[in-house]
């Protein structure tokens, strides 16, 4: 899964917003330069926000951004869909067709599964995590897990040299 620009950094700007009391605005100025980011970038980021209806601006000397609902109730997943999107098998397998509209392994590709299953695990916690969990530093535990903690890596299948397998 590849996380663009536009959904790192608009991330960060909800997380901007999640951490100041609830119906408070935020000038995008001040986003932007604790963000590191222009404050075109962050308008258009919140522009799309907006448009989502995850935020709502306030015009005015007080005016700005804010979220549009309260931080427990805006998931990871609703700030990612508004940004870009989310992935999906069936998006993966599209972008990947060849020269052709579907893919050519369409109905009886086992590489479908395992873009399914990775899709399902990442759809759980992306629904999982709120901006409230983010901008509170409590996302990490609740990331499912089914490796134990002391494993560092997934087990790779055995593999032998090609001058081994000549030999057989």
């Amino acid at each position: 899964m590849k996380i663009t620009a536009q959904e790192e950094y608009g991330l960060r700007c909800m997380m901007h917003l999640a951490r100041v009391p609830f119906g408070e605005t935020v000038n995008v100025r001040q986003i932007a330069e604790h963000e590191g980011l222009s404050p075109a970038y962050v308008e258009k980021l919140l522009y799309l926000l907006n448009r989502a209806g995850l935020t709502e601006s306030v015009r005015g000397a007080q005016g700005g951004y804010r979220l549009a609902y309260p931080p427990e109730q805006i998931s990871l997943r609703q700030v990612l869909e508004a940004l870009g999107g989310v992935l999906t098998a069936d998006n993966l397998c599209n972008q990947f067709s060849g020269d052709r509209e579907i893919c050519v392994h369409h109905g009886g590709c086992e590489l479908h599964s395992v873009w399914s299953f990775v899709a399902d695990y990442l759809a759980v916690v992306f629904n999982r995590i709120t901006l409230k969990h983010l901008a509170d530093g409590e996302a990490r535990p609740l990331v499912p897990s089914f490796f134990s903690r002391s494993e560092h890596s997934i087990p790779l299948v055995e593999r032998q040299p090609v001058s081994n397998l000549e030999e057989r």
